[in-house]
């Protein structure tokens, strides 16, 4: 293990990467860069500087990747109305790529010809992490510590801590039971309780979202403003990216909105339950799809929906730097050119309501939908040879004597 020189490690502060660092240190016997990233999880990011330093790390980087993630990531996903098994909008997998970007732009900076994550063996993460790293860097060497040591539990993580004298944080003699992931989009909660299909998970456990029968007895109502199908704007106020979702979780957390408990099938082959918050996400899925439904054309917006569960694998799965997601992405970025307007919500318990939606770019004309009279606008009549023309095949099949039952 005295090959690698210098490694770059995704590194939080807590438990598992502060195990991993000391580890790397003495197993491979080589120089660590931290890098920590803020990407909205809603936790102070600084302690993690005056923890690597105590650990002698001297390459220190903690990044403010907010903006960058809900601009480029989140909002390039949420073009395609992704969702994953028919729910899950990949609040975790979206957030990889851009993890493995700035690893390998780090190691670019400080010469590491390494990097290192603290992701397990049994989960998607590691995937995703070495997908992206491998394609941006082929050369790297990646260290994945789940895939070498024996520390497979967290008592024997514990120990290790104690015997190396890496600072424990106890919050008592309860520990939390679940293992979570944080950023802009949302919340994960895995294990504990939750390995048992069948039993309910516990209210206490979720951060962002109020119980929806707990939540306001009054609906809320909002607007967004979309511009080439990203929010640009909520109530009429112009804000930043970042900034949109911050303010839609907000709003989605007090009306008991996000919440999801689901068995998804893992990139590495097991089934896994998982339960997540994504109040924000929840908003923004049901509001393009409104403002797309008056200014995408049929068979633009019918494509869109055939090929989002495939760019939806490719994200779960770790494939965001391949040439069929970018492939994917410039098709459904095109789409969006006319997708401008505002979409008006009624938020209320855990629903999210579309209650109207408006553009100059729409292509919804009451003259020719009314049910009054359209002054000549359709003539009803052209619609017989339309249906005659599409019934052609199906007469054949019949007069030839097929049986349908």
């Amino acid at each position: 293990m005295t090959d690698v020189k210098k490694v770059v490690l995704a590194y939080s502060g807590g438990l598992d990467t502060s195990v991993i660092l000391k580890w790397l240190q003495d197993e491979y016997h080589c120089e660590v860069v931290t890098f920590t990233a803020d990407l909205g999880q809603g936790e102070e990011v600084e302690p993690a500087r005056a923890k690597a330093k105590a650990m002698g790390v001297k390459e220190i980087y903690i990044d403010d990747l907010r903006e960058e993630f809900v601009r480029d990531f989140v909002y390039p996903m949420f073009r395609a109305n992704t969702v994953y098994e028919g729910e899950y909008l990949l609040g975790t997998s979206i957030a990889r790529p851009l993890i493995a970007k700035r690893l390998i732009e780090i190691a670019n900076q400080t010469g590491a010809d390494a990097i290192s994550h603290g992701a397990t063996g049994k989960g998607n993460d590691q995937v995703r992490f070495e997908l992206g790293a491998y394609a941006l860097k082929p050369g790297v060497k990646v260290i994945a510590p789940w895939r070498e040591w024996d520390l497979l539990s967290r008592e024997k993580l514990m120990d290790y801590a104690e015997t190396h004298g890496i600072p424990i944080e106890r919050h008592g003699k309860k520990k939390s039971p679940y293992s979570m992931d944080a950023n802009l989009l949302h919340i994960s909660y895995e294990g504990g309780p939750l390995e048992d299909t069948w039993t309910e998970h516990e209210e206490d456990m979720w951060k962002w979202t109020v119980c929806p029968q707990k939540a306001p007895d009054a609906p809320t109502w909002i607007e967004l403003t979309y511009r080439k199908g990203d929010i640009v704007a909520i109530d009429g106020v112009e804000m930043s990216p970042a900034t949109v979702l911050t303010e839609l979780n907000r709003i989605g957390g007090l009306n008991g909105i996000g919440r999801l408990d689901i068995v998804e099938n893992r990139y590495v082959g097991m089934k896994s339950r998982g339960c997540y918050e994504t109040p924000g996400g929840s908003i923004m899925l049901k509001a393009h799809r409104a403002i797309e439904s008056i200014t995408l054309d049929r068979e633009v917006a019918h494509l869109k929906d055939e090929l989002m569960p495939k760019y939806a694998s490719l994200i779960y799965n770790g494939f965001w730097w391949s040439p069929e997601r970018a492939m994917l992405q410039q098709m459904i970025d095109a789409s969006q050119a006319n997708v401008n307007g505002v979409v008006r919500l009624k938020l209320y318990r855990g629903n999210v309501i579309v209650t109207g939606r408006k553009s100059d770019d729409s292509l919804f004309d009451s003259n020719i939908a009314t049910f009054e009279e359209d002054g000549g606008s359709y003539n009803q009549a052209d619609a017989g040879g339309f249906i005659k023309l599409n019934a052609l095949r199906l007469r054949i099949a019949a007069i030839k004597g097929r049986k349908l039952f």
